[in-house]
C-alpha cells in the first residue's frame, strides 16, 4: 500500500525550533539537568534524543547520558506484527536507578509505544521518575498517557499516518501527514 503525502507540517528550521524548546522545558521542569538521562525510543526516538542532548549541553554547558531502548518485545501487538519480529538493539551504558528518565519518542499516538517503553525501563531498572518528549502529539489515545513535552500537538483522523523523517534515516529532516 503506498502512502501519498497530504502535508508538510514541520520542516527543520519547525523541527530545530521544537527541539531546542523542549530542551529549555527540561532543564526548567526539572530544575536543572544533574539527575536527569535521556533514553531514545528505537527508531527515531533514537536520534532526537540525541539532538536534545547536544542541545542541552549547549544550554548548560553539561553532556546529558543518552540511552537507546527497543521496546519490541515488550509491544501488546507483537503476536500481530509478524512471526520474526525485527530486534533493535537496546543499550543503556548507564543506571536509571534514582534518575529522572526521559524517554523520547516522535510521534505520540495510542499511548501503546510509550506503555511499553515504561515496562522495558522498569526492568532495567527503578527511576525516581519518568518522563515523555515526543516531537509530535497525534491525538487518539487508548491508554491514560500524556506527554511532559511536546514539539507540536498535530490532530489528525485515524486513518492519516504521521510520518517523522529524520536526515539520520531518511537523508531529510521533516514531519508529513500521508494517507
Amino acid at each position: 500500500m503506498q502512502l501519498s503525502e497530504k502535508a508538510q507540517i514541520m520542516d527543520e528550521i519547525a523541527m530545530n525550533r521544537a527541539v531546542s524548546r523542549i530542551a529549555h522545558e527540561i532543564i526548567e521542569r526539572n530544575k536543572g539537568i544533574s539527575n536527569v538521562v535521556l533514553v531514545g525510543i528505537q527508531r527515531r526516538g533514537v536520534p532526537l534524543a540525541e539532538r536534545l542532548a547536544t542541545r542541552i549541553q549547549d544550554f548548560e554547558n553539561i553532556k546529558v547520558p543518552v540511552g537507546i531502548l527497543d521496546i519490541t518485545l515488550y509491544r501488546d501487538d507483537l503476536s500481530t506484527l509478524s512471526e520474526q519480529p525485527v530486534l533493535n538493539n537496546t543499550d543503556i551504558p548507564f543506571d536509571i536507578t534514582g534518575k529522572v528518565v526521559i524517554m523520547v519518542d516522535d510521534v505520540l499516538y495510542t499511548g501503546r509505544t510509550a506503555r511499553a517503553a515504561m515496562d522495558a525501563l522498569v526492568d532495567i531498572g527503578r527511576p525516581r521518575a519518568i518522563q515523555l518528549a515526543v516531537l509530535i502529539d497525534r491525538g487518539h489515545r487508548e491508554l491514560p498517557i500524556r506527554a511532559d513535552y511536546v514539539g507540536k500537538n498535530v490532530p489528525t483522523s485515524r486513518n492519516e499516518v504521521v510520518h517523522v523523517q529524520v536526515s539520520e534515516f531518511d537523508d531529510i529532516n521533516r514531519v508529513i501527514i500521508a494517507e
